[in-house]
């Protein structure tokens, strides 16, 4: 069996995450805090969790889950599943569209396959390692824009409201003093990635994320001809936090933003 058996088994569980995100989207939800008063849980983050983990355990038992809501059992397996079983909780607790479910694969250290699925909009990103970016099955690309005065970026607010918060404030204000086409600010990091990826906008950058926010988007962007970088140009790993992704044409002028 070839590497196509995890994206069928991926794409099966986003999918069905999916389901269920808009089950509890159209009903309603109770909603709890968990590290701050902003960062918020809902039983459709934990249900969707709980989905995907069976789904994937179902057909490959001995691998590794490193997961959002829970914590599980590590083994030497050399395969281990990122997942982000709801990104943009905050905005599917406020009732806007605007959130998706996020599965990436890793081999050793090496991410083979991310899958990304927003059900409101029934857009579903993915990538395998080596074989390009898809959007619904169709070839992605990033954008060719190599002026910042083209470019629309996105950014993301980490729940910290003070030093962090003052910085990202800044490097807001520095990307707009150079007239560039505009900033937005979405709510779901994994989304952010696949825009970026597909030429919606041209970059992205935020404080503070965890591997299963970024894992699968990253690989989606690479695929799609972009770069991922830390903060001062270097290698991604999955313990980094600060991200910086574009369409690999800007990168050296948004770093030279952010830094």
């Amino acid at each position: 069996m070839g590497k196509d058996k995890y994206l069928e088994i991926a794409v099966s569980a986003a999918k069905r995450a999916g389901e269920i995100h808009k089950k509890y989207f159209a009903s309603g939800v109770k909603v709890r805090t968990k590290s701050s008063p902003f960062d918020l849980l809902t039983v459709a983050d934990t249900r969707a969790e709980k989905e995907i983990i069976s789904i994937i355990k179902k057909r490959f038992p001995g691998h590794n889950f490193l997961a959002e809501e829970n914590k599980y059992r590590q083994n030497d397996c050399e395969y281990k599943w990122i997942i982000d079983p709801l990104d943009g909780t905050n905005n599917f607790a406020h009732k806007i569209p605007i959130f998706c479910t996020s599965i990436a694969l890793a081999q050793g250290e090496e991410l083979i396959l991310g899958v990304i699925y927003d059900a409101m909009r029934d857009e579903l990103f993915s990538a395998q390692k080596g074989q390009g970016a898809f959007l619904n099955g169709k070839r992605i690309k990033v954008a060719q824009t190599d002026t910042l005065k083209q470019a629309l970026l996105i950014t993301g607010f980490y729940y910290d409201r003070g030093k962090k918060m003052s910085e990202n404030l800044r490097h807001i204000k520095l990307f707009l003093e150079k007239n560039i086409s505009g900033i937005r600010r979405f709510g779901s990091a994994a989304l952010d990635l696949c825009y970026v990826a597909c030429g919606r906008a041209s970059g992205f950058w935020e404080f503070e994320l965890k591997p299963w926010d970024f894992a699968a988007g990253k690989l989606i962007i690479e695929e799609a001809g972009g770069e991922v970088t830390g903060r001062y140009g270097e290698p991604v790993e999955l313990e980094s936090s600060f991200i910086v992704a574009s369409n690999g044409r800007l990168h050296r002028k948004m770093l030279q933003v952010i830094k």
